[in-house]
């Protein structure tokens, strides 16, 4: 089978998987601040939550009665992508609602006919040429429906808790994105690794920071978010950080992150 048989709508947009298979990094939190970050700056921008817990659909006002069609319909080929997208409290930025269907996707999808490609088959749908931007809150385990979140996007964002185990789960993803890489997905790269939870009474953290940078060189942010209380309140809210409390320091640090991750978009764009 070539990589072309399974090519994306046309005028592609960037598609992210926000990932890491350990959960409690702010994997989610990430995708929701920096999706709205992003539209802030008249990005259209979409987030496709591809977790069964659901909680990017949560912390976006999405109530549950409200998800008549959701990414379980749209990778078991059940429904169109464009079907399953709806508005969010935040202006240009729309979403693919997840419900508890989606647990049954990993067991379904065992048996099916090119199982890792049926997210990006589902990405040929016409409607993506309407988006700068796809953000996909991956679950936090490296199964199936990571595995086509990988093949589908174009890079990796990488949310990295300030912790003393941060690296070993890390090689763990960057094994699993050079074997996507290699067998389903020659163009995937890393976008960037972002180092979450940071707390500056903590020398901890910034051992883990200095540690990572060592490690990772440039692909890891200069930009640093910060544990932050009106950050954590904020999903319960039904709303992103950034529009709960926009003053708070971890929602200027997803600003600030928007900014410079648009900055090394451009910045690689031209030295290509």
């Amino acid at each position: 089978m070539l990589f072309s048989d399974l090519s994306v709508a046309s005028r592609q947009p960037e598609i992210i998987a926000v990932a890491n298979q350990k959960g409690g990094v702010g994997k989610t939190t990430t995708t929701i601040n920096l999706a709205t970050a992003l539209a802030a700056t008249k990005r259209d921008v979409l987030i496709i939550d591809m977790d069964p817990q659901g909680n990017a659909s949560t912390g976006l006002g999405c109530d549950r009665s409200d998800r008549q069609k959701s990414s379980y319909e749209v990778i078991m080929g059940e429904a169109p992508l464009a079907e399953a997208i709806i508005d969010t409290v935040v202006p240009g930025l729309h979403l693919v609602p997840s419900t508890i269907d989606l647990t049954g996707a990993e067991l379904e999808l065992v048996d099916a006919e090119q199982r890792t490609f049926k997210l990006r088959r589902a990405f040929r749908d016409p409607v993506l040429e309407n988006y700068d931007y796809v953000l996909i809150d991956c679950p936090p385990s490296l199964n199936l429906i990571t595995l086509n979140t990988l093949a589908a996007a174009n890079m990796v964002l990488v949310p990295l808790q300030c912790e003393f185990f941060a690296l070993e789960g890390l090689s763990l993803l960057l094994k699993t994105i050079e074997t996507v890489k290699a067998n389903f997905n020659p163009d995937l790269e890393i976008g960037g690794v972002v180092l979450t939870m940071f707390d500056n009474r903590n020398n901890l953290s910034e051992q883990v920071a200095i540690d990572v940078r060592n490690y990772l060189g440039s692909k890891v942010f200069k930009t640093v978010i910060p544990r932050n209380v009106r950050v954590s309140e904020a999903p319960s809210h039904g709303r992103p950080a950034i529009l709960y409390d926009l003053k708070c320091t971890g929602s200027q640090a997803y600003i600030a992150l928007a900014a410079e991750f648009l900055r090394r978009r451009k910045q690689e764009k031209i030295e290509r």
